[in-house]
């Protein structure tokens, strides 16, 4: 046989480990678990004090909803941590943006940055009720600064990391330094700043978390602990699958703003 017939073609092998989307399996993993579950607990392997069987918890979730008690919890947790996020994040923005691109101001705020983002932000929260009273303030204010420093550090390394050869490209053809702020430091540092947005999400709910179970009346981590101190745990964890809910779509509408953003990759 000739050369030219012993050829076979090279299959491609540059996916650049590319994720693959399947979008069955996590649903079956899921049901599958709560399937184990359901069994575990109909069998009497689980004791329904200490692991309610997920039927018990839906039923209990339907019994809350049913009687404006999640309603009522939801709106109050929504209440915070919105508002929270929000101030976190703008301030976080403001920050962090001002340190990548400025050296002053990354010689004045790093220190300083570096020096509280370890400390709990939860641990401020007596402090905080004796600056903004035991309302909603102290609270609101606990998720916002506990979103600020994250938020700064994803915007200033995001910043930081944009290649200096594209800043310097604009340099050389004259651009102005808002033009090369607005179309090659921002547009760059985004994927880095929208990864830091899913960070604080997640600190924000668990700071709202904690901040309900030490000074709040109403809010879903308000009512975990009263569940869990009753021993109500179908109801305990009825309210841990309300946060779980809320997890999830923080998460997909970061998802949704990522793609809708960042379009041009």
């Amino acid at each position: 046989m000739s050369e030219r017939g012993d050829r076979r073609p090279v299959p491609f092998r540059g996916g650049g480990f590319a994720p693959v989307p399947r979008r069955l399996l996590p649903w079956i993993v899921f049901f599958v678990l709560i399937a184990a579950w359901q069994a575990a607990s109909s069998a009497g392997l689980l004791p329904p004090l200490f692991m309610p069987s997920p039927a018990a918890v839906i039923d209990a979730l339907y019994g809350l909803w049913r009687d404006g008690t999640l309603a009522q919890n939801l709106g109050a947790s929504l209440g915070r941590i919105i508002p929270g996020w929000i101030i976190g994040t703008a301030a976080g923005l403001a920050a962090g943006l001002a340190m990548g691109i400025f050296s002053a101001a990354r010689a004045a705020g790093l220190p300083i940055v570096s020096a509280l983002f370890p400390i709990p932000k939860i641990a401020l929260l007596p402090l905080l009720i004796l600056w903004f009273g035991i309302g909603e303030p102290s609270k609101v204010a606990t998720i916002a600064l506990g979103v600020f420093f994250p938020t700064v550090i994803s915007a200033y390394s995001a910043c930081d990391s944009v290649p200096r050869n594209l800043i310097r490209m604009g340099q050389s053809f004259g651009l102005p330094a808002t033009d090369i702020v607005a179309k090659i430091v921002l547009p760059g540092a985004m994927p880095g700043i929208l990864a830091g947005f899913r960070i604080s999400a997640s600190v924000a709910l668990l700071l709202l978390v904690a901040a309900e179970m030490i000074g709040a009346q109403y809010g879903i981590g308000a009512f975990v602990l009263t569940a869990g101190n009753l021993m109500q745990t179908d109801q305990l964890l009825a309210g841990v699958v309300v946060l779980s809910i809320l997890g999830l779509l923080i998460s997909w509408g970061l998802g949704t703003l990522e793609r809708s953003v960042l379009r041009w990759r």
